[in-house]
């Protein structure tokens, strides 16, 4: 139903009830008391009534005071009959002024037709109302295919370039794309045509959907943007039918950005054995490689499209002329690192003598997203505190809780299973320092976070983009730490050291088959492992190697991990004076810091 009809029909129906009550009752200055005939006709003896007004079943009393009375009498009896029943003469009703009022021509006409009229006007609001829900319905079913794709209209809160810390060289290929859409004339007179598609790659949380939303923000354009999953509905066909809607929309309102986040939903290979030629996804896909670049000319219309999936998507939605530019993002540097916190400690109250660099320093490998949730998480911590004001403390805790979890207080050790993970954490922590290739020990604490009873949080002092063998080989020492501090401080293992013994073993492997650096092995890979695309994560390993080599392989990683333990074991033995010192403090604070832990072992040896 049209919402002017709604209006209408409404604005009829408070027009007949307001004229039904106006019409229904009389407006007086003062409200009449209401008496009986019995009082009546005593009033009438008396001579104290002027002038009755007879209207229908009411009588309108008009005593010689002024005052004003009501009374109601049956239908169809004579007021006359009535006071003369009760013994009222002809000579006292003579004195008396007996009016008669007659309804008007409008009101009567109003009471003949009024439940006819009522009747009739509630059997159309109710046929409007099922018609209205009839085309509510039809509409939907027509507009089922249309595109779900949202315009970017809000000019205010806008994300501008300006917004988006580091990523210089993928803000310029965006800028270009920009500027090209304001000023298509300055490229088209050089010979340049207009990119057809950008396609955003990279890690979870680097920022491309952030990125789009600054372009959005830069152009001077319409930007539509939808989701990879809003295509696909359990209808076949459907899809497709978006797609070419989106597009139309687009090429009418062109120049103009269309913006399709998480696109692998759509994206991926087509051909895997599932679903065939009718694969609603399949189908969509084809759509859209057609509306890019088919035979129909595609012009003024600019696809972004994110995705941390690249590996999956279809060879044809990557060649040029469809996606022409490729930008990744990586990870954040340490300067970018610091940027990001910049930005997103705008609008928080931190400390005087906070160090934002500190913070930067500390997480290497994190993604703007996690920088973003480590400034949240501070003040989170800072309000729970009760506390107005971010201090450093409060931003480390956020990175351990973001790292490895919330501390479980609830989760007390007994005091031999303090005493153990103090061992097994110091084993750690001293190990790597006193290995020339590992990271910087930068804190060490027995509190239980996440699923650890304790850990031992090691940082590079730079970013890093390559390793070398003898970084890898002093890290597999850094790992048994634990595991050889137990074996020899005990004389027992305990359960404490799986996990570092399944990462170390890992680790062993790529070296042997990942990265050739066995000397044994040779320089080569072993077995070329690949996803299963219509399996999800399902992993395939084709193995290119023999039954002997496989055997060879096996004893070259435990080759590696029984050096890695032997050297655990020596530094251990040579630095136990050390470790009992670390050991000690671990048992009183339960947390040591990186300056107070090489006070207590000395400044790191780095060759």
């Amino acid at each position: 139903m049209k919402p002017l009809s709604k209006n209408i029909i409404i604005f009829f129906l408070v027009v007949l009830a307001l004229g039904v009550i106006f019409s229904s009752y009389s407006i007086k200055d003062t409200k009449p008391e209401v008496i009986g005939v019995s009082t009546l006709v005593e009033k009438i003896q008396n001579g104290e009534i002027e002038k009755i007004e007879v209207q229908e079943d009411t009588l309108n009393i008009y005593a010689l005071d002024q005052t004003l009375y009501e009374m109601k009498k049956e239908s169809g009896e004579s007021l006359s009959d009535l006071l003369t029943n009760y013994g009222v003469t002809g000579e006292q009703l003579e004195t008396i002024n007996i009016e008669v009022v007659e309804p008007g021509m409008w009101m009567s006409l109003l009471r003949s037709i009024l439940p006819t009229l009522i009747f009739l006007i509630g059997f159309l609001v109710i046929f409007w109302f099922l018609i209205g829900q009839m085309q509510g319905a039809n509409n939907r079913a027509l507009s089922f295919g249309q595109t779900k794709a949202k315009e970017v209209t809000n000019k205010k809160d806008r994300t501008t370039f300006k917004d988006v810390a580091g990523e210089a060289e993928s803000k310029e290929e965006l800028t270009e794309v920009v500027d090209f859409l304001k000023h298509p004339k300055k490229y088209t007179e050089v010979g340049a045509k207009i990119p057809k598609g950008v396609l955003l790659m990279g890690p979870p949380g680097t920022g491309k959907t952030l990125l789009a939303r600054a372009v959005a923000g830069e152009a001077n354009v319409p930007f539509f943007h939808i989701s990879g999953s809003e295509f696909v509905e359990m209808f076949v066909g459907v899809g497709a039918s978006r797609v070419r809607d989106l597009f139309g929309k687009a090429k009418k309102a062109a120049p103009c950005i269309i913006f399709i986040d998480e696109i692998d939903a759509v994206g991926r290979q087509r051909g895997t054995g599932l679903g065939g030629g009718h694969d609603e996804r399949e189908q969509t896909l084809n759509q859209i490689l057609v509306e890019m670049d088919g035979f129909a000319a595609n012009i003024g219309v600019i696809v972004i499209a994110a995705t941390n999936r690249p590996d999956v998507l279809d060879p044809a939605l990557l060649r040029p002329g469809r996606f022409d530019r490729r930008i990744t993002l990586d990870l954040p540097s340490l300067k970018d690192r610091r940027a990001i916190l910049d930005i997103h400690s705008k609008n928080k109250p931190l400390a005087e003598n906070i160090d934002l660099q500190r913070i930067a320093e500390r997480t290497i490998g994190f993604s703007g997203a996690d920088l973003m949730n480590i400034m949240n998480e501070g003040a989170i911590l800072t309000a729970r505190e009760n506390k107005k004001i971010i201090v450093q403390k409060n931003l480390l805790d956020a990175i351990e809780k973001v790292m490895l979890g919330p501390e479980r207080k609830s989760s007390i050790l007994s005091d031999k299973e303090r005493k153990i993970t103090a061992y097994h954490e110091a084993g750690h922590a001293v190990v790597g320092h006193f290995l020339p290739h590992t990271d910087d020990v930068h804190k060490i604490s027995i509190i239980s976070r996440g699923r650890a009873a304790g850990y031992t949080m090691s940082l590079p002092s730079e970013d890093k983009k390559m390793h070398s063998r003898a970084e890898f080989i002093d890290e597999l020492a850094m790992m048994l730490g634990g595991y050889a501090m137990e074996k020899y401080t005990f004389k027992d293992i305990t359960t404490g050291a799986s996990n570092d013994l399944q990462r170390a073993t890992k680790l062993a492997t790529s070296l042997v088959t990942k990265y050739g650096m066995s000397e044994k092995m040779g320089p080569r890979t072993y077995g070329e492992r690949e996803e299963l695309i219509f399996l999800g994560k399902e992993i395939h390993e084709n193995r290119d190697y023999s039954e002997k080599t496989a055997q060879d392989i096996d004893e070259e990683v435990l080759r590696l991990l029984k050096d890695a333990l032997d050297t655990a074991e020596r530094v251990i033995v040579e630095n136990n004076e050390s470790i009992e010192k670390v050991v000690k403090e671990l048992l009183e604070k339960e947390t040591i810091e990186k300056e107070k832990f090489e006070e207590i072992v000395g400044k790191k040896i780095v060759e």
